[in-house]
């Protein structure tokens, strides 16, 4: 693995318990339910590496990713929040390279760790900053 791709791995790590802990802690409905929808997603897309089977695990990445684009489109329009739009337009881009991976039989290589990489990263700093909002929506105006 080339160090920046552990890098970002390390980085969406560490966002994601900073983003999940963030949104239980300070975060409005929208918030906690996508915290939730991010952190299911990662559980299985750590426990899908355990299958065996390429076209299967592809299969799922694509199954899990548009799971989430669904689940994120739902909260998006239940709350119409910003945070939550361009999430989902970031899990559109993770869905199609998904499928354009899995229609054109190519294994993973560098540029598609990349790209998965930064869309995850970039899903985890909506929810960041989907956090950061609500708690100055909730904190009470120093007059």
């Amino acid at each position: 693995m080339f160090a920046y791709q552990q890098l970002l791995f390390w980085i969406n790590w560490l966002l994601l318990a900073a983003a999940c802990l963030g949104a239980w802690r300070w975060g409005g409905r929208a918030e906690r339910s996508g915290a939730a929808l991010v952190l299911a997603t990662f559980v299985a897309v750590v426990l899908a590496r355990l299958l065996h089977g390429k076209e299967l695990v592809q299969g799922v990445y694509l199954a899990l990713d548009g799971l989430l684009a669904l689940g994120l489109l739902m909260l998006a329009l239940r709350h119409a929040t910003r945070w939550l739009g361009v999430a989902v337009l970031l899990q559109a881009v993770q869905f199609s390279l998904h499928a354009y991976y899995l229609v054109e039989a190519k294994r993973y290589d560098a540029f598609y760790i990349l790209v998965n990489n930064l869309v995850s990263l970039g899903v985890l700093v909506c929810l960041l900053a989907g956090v950061v909002m609500a708690r100055r929506r909730s904190a009470p105006s120093a007059k």
